[in-house]
């Protein structure tokens, strides 16, 4: 047996070892470059396909394999695989979407050989075919599939050419990204102009698309613009987007308002495409759309009626819209909405690096900066570089190279103050909103915190409030779009793969038309539990859970259970030294495969569950410290270590203590005194933890260039300098600490 698993094992080594002929000539001729890669490609599947990889058919070895089938020029085959890759892993609708241009370069190929045709005969022959087979939502998409970005697809193709200098062979990991590069450069530059001219014409015959300038009272100019369905002569609701990333995606959301039979009215933030004046994310919103409602209410083209639909910024824009609720404003749909001032700029009050990076993607033009925003070295670098500098966060924009009169206005409100409060509902606000309105988010959403508190804000000050939620397993895209079969590289639960556009306009038939309620919508608060397949539905939030369990930092082996209270106090020490930026990463090995990054935390493991155990809802409690210093910021971990011996992180909380119980206004801790900090707003999460499973707590310190350094001086953090760290911080964890695990039993 062993000599069989040695064998087994030199084979494969001589497989990732293996090099293919790749002549140095191809990289600097073109000719000879097209001639080479249907062979290479040739030669790469058969390692693609070896027993090392093809066991499993995972999502990777699908996408590479009908890439390379493409580059071999076996388009059938490719066809095939793509069918295939659906039937297995594809998501709601996502299949067409994902690979569409991929499958006209495909056909238009098989056709162009079939039928002898030049091969712009071809791909007209092919889009037509295949553009009609599409559902009309799926339809809309198409233009923002096809629009790659060919002069991107070229540098990367030149990049990886360029490694083969010189060089005769290519290793199996090279060929397989040399492929991939080609194909994209040849697919689009191929399709796309042809393409988007026929999408165009398309476009023209369904439907009818106007841009206007809309004043505002105040002399603002404002950018609209309206799509209807040519079809549609009779005046309909309005589903308006308030959309601050003004470009394609303007025609995109008109255009699915208009394939549910509604006309779509997309209006762009002052600043952004027409308009001359000064863009101030988030300032101005809820005045304006006010505005933009009255117009398009009173338009031939509307019976009166106006919803409003978006996820993130323009999840943010619905709430603003409902601080001053116009009457013909009857509903609202904020998916992944930005809780601004409670999740972005700052989460639980401790201010985020990416703000600098997403100011300057909103502002730099009219339309958003792509090439910067996407440029993760340039901003890795510069994180980095403010992070290594120990200079204030304040500093962060100067070492950007652009200094923002935004970014150094929002650091200015640290606390939840009347800067924020302004934009959105607040406390009694909320008690007029009688408007019904359905709300999505995800367990791994970025914004889900944001989406929750204008929920429970809302339910807070008006009991009787007509509010609907959808939460699930889905990141920041999938509760705006569509549920990915995988979420952080784990696949999710067929039942929870839901359309989340179906769903939103479902609602507006319900509200706008009289239709039907969404099956879905069983009672007011809707979650998935992973790992059940099932989804559960409870009239509040606080059901999410039927118990709660404590969790105690405290040791196992002092105690038989983490779960139970230690019988004598006692604390476990932790010292952060902020003037080191050179610390050595730590881990927690949960086992061969897998290791929990433990750097500037501290950590405790329970026992073996020896039952079955849901965990649904979010993680409360109370952090019981000491520290020698004014101030902190928690960073909490909550994991499972499955049977398999693989993490699965299931919920996070950081908090800058001295804004733990009260987000607005700051209160100092008392050096060497022992305090409590509340663990709220913590992430959602809903998920059956299998018997022979443990639960791993991580607490400790933000210390990352992704985050503001609190120093704990006292002074304001965003002032604060690496001068300022003085001695290392020590915090004792006392025992009686516990993080209150939401338990849901039927």
């Amino acid at each position: 047996m062993k000599f069989k698993i040695l064998l087994a094992l030199i084979f494969v080594n001589l497989m990732q070892a293996q090099k293919f002929y790749f002549p140095k000539t191809a990289v600097t001729d073109s000719m000879i470059l097209e001639k080479q890669m249907p062979g290479l490609a040739l030669q790469v599947i058969p390692q693609l396909q070896s027993a090392k990889n093809k066991p499993e058919k995972n999502i990777d070895f699908f996408d590479n394999l009908f890439r390379l089938q493409m580059v071999a020029t076996d388009y059938q085959k490719s066809i095939t695989t793509l069918s295939e890759y659906r039937n297995l892993f594809a998501d709601h609708n996502m299949g067409d979407n994902k690979f569409i241009g991929y499958e006209f370069y495909s056909l238009a190929k098989m056709a162009e050989k079939a039928g002898n045709l030049p091969f712009n005969k071809a791909l007209q022959t092919a889009f037509d075919k295949k553009y009609e087979s599409l559902s009309p939502s799926l339809k809309t998409r198409v233009p923002l599939i096809v629009d790659g970005d060919v002069r991107e697809y070229r540098k990367t193709l030149a990049k990886v050419l360029e490694k083969q200098k010189d060089k005769d062979s290519i290793d199996y990991k090279s060929a397989l990204a040399l492929c991939k590069a080609y194909l994209n450069t040849k697919t689009y530059s191929s399709i796309k102009p042809q393409i988007m001219q026929l999408l165009a014409s398309k476009d023209k015959e369904d439907f009818i698309t106007e841009t206007k300038d809309l004043k505002t009272k105040n002399g603002n100019t404002l950018t609209i613009t309206i799509v209807r369905k040519r079809k549609n002569t009779s005046p309909l609701p309005v589903i308006l987007t308030n959309n601050i990333y003004a470009g394609p995606f303007d025609e995109y959301f008109g255009k699915r308002a208009a394939i549910y039979n509604y006309v779509g009215a997309i209006v762009n933030t002052r600043g952004k495409r027409n308009s001359n004046d000064v863009n101030n994310p988030f300032e101005h919103e809820s005045q304006d759309i006010y505005e933009v409602i009255d117009w398009v209410s009173k338009q031939p083209w509307s019976n009166g009626k106006v919803g409003m639909i978006g996820g993130s910024y323009l999840g943010f824009s619905q709430w603003a819209a409902v601080k001053k609720l116009h009457p013909a404003l009857k509903t609202i749909v904020p998916q992944v909405a930005v809780g601004i001032g409670i999740d972005y700029p700052a989460q639980n009050n401790i201010f985020m690096s990416y703000m600098l990076q997403w100011i300057q993607y909103v502002t730099n033009n009219k339309l958003t900066d792509e090439a910067d925003f996407s440029n993760a070295v340039k901003w890795d670098s510069i994180n980095t570089a403010w992070y290594k500098s120990g200079k204030s966060f304040r500093a962060l924009d100067s070492i950007s190279g652009k200094p923002s009169k935004i970014f150094q206005r929002w650091l200015d409100h640290p606390g939840y103050d009347q800067y924020w409060q302004k934009m959105v509902p607040y406390k009694e606000d909320f008690s007029k909103i009688n408007i019904p309105i359905l709300t999505t988010t995800g367990y791994y959403d970025d914004d889900q915190i944001g989406a929750l508190y204008y929920y429970k804000q809302h339910l807070k000050y008006n009991k009787n409030a007509d509010h609907y939620l959808v939460i699930g397993p889905y990141n920041h895209g999938g509760a705006q779009s569509y549920g990915f079969t995988y979420v952080n590289g784990n696949p999710i639960d067929p039942v929870a793969r839901i359309s989340i556009d179906e769903l939103a306009f479902s609602w507006f038939d319900y509200i706008l038309k009289g239709g039907k309620k969404p099956d879905i919508l069983k009672d007011k608060v809707n979650f998935q539990v992973m790992n059940t397949n099932t989804w559960k539905h409870v009239p509040e939030l606080d059901k999410m859970h039927t118990s709660t369990l404590r969790f105690y930092l405290q040791d196992r082996k002092n105690n038989s259970s983490v779960f139970n209270k230690p019988p004598t106090k006692s604390f476990t020490r932790q010292t952060v030294d902020f003037k080191d930026r050179n610390t050595k990463d730590t881990y927690y090995k949960v086992s061969k495969k897998d290791s929990i990054k433990t750097t500037n935390s501290i950590y405790f493991e329970s026992e073996v569950l020896d039952k079955d155990l849901i965990i649904s809802g979010n993680p409360a409690g109370f952090f019981t410290v000491s520290i020698n210093k004014k101030d902190f910021d928690t960073d909490t971990y909550l994991y499972q270590i499955q049977p398999d011996g693989k993490s699965f992180l299931l919920s996070t909380h950081m908090v800058r203590a001295s804004y733990a119980k009260n987000n607005i206004n700051r209160k100092l801790l008392k050096p060497n005194e022992v305090e409590q900090i509340p663990i709220n707003n913590s992430f959602f999460m809903s998920k059956k933890i299998e018997k022979g499973s443990k639960l791993l707590l991580l607490v400790g310190v933000n210390k990352s260039p992704n985050w503001q350094i609190n120093y704990g001086s006292g002074k304001d953090v965003s002032d604060e300098t690496i001068k300022d760290s003085g001695e290392p911080l020590e915090i004792k964890w006392y025992n009686d600490s516990y993080v209150e695990i939401p338990v849901y039993k039927d």
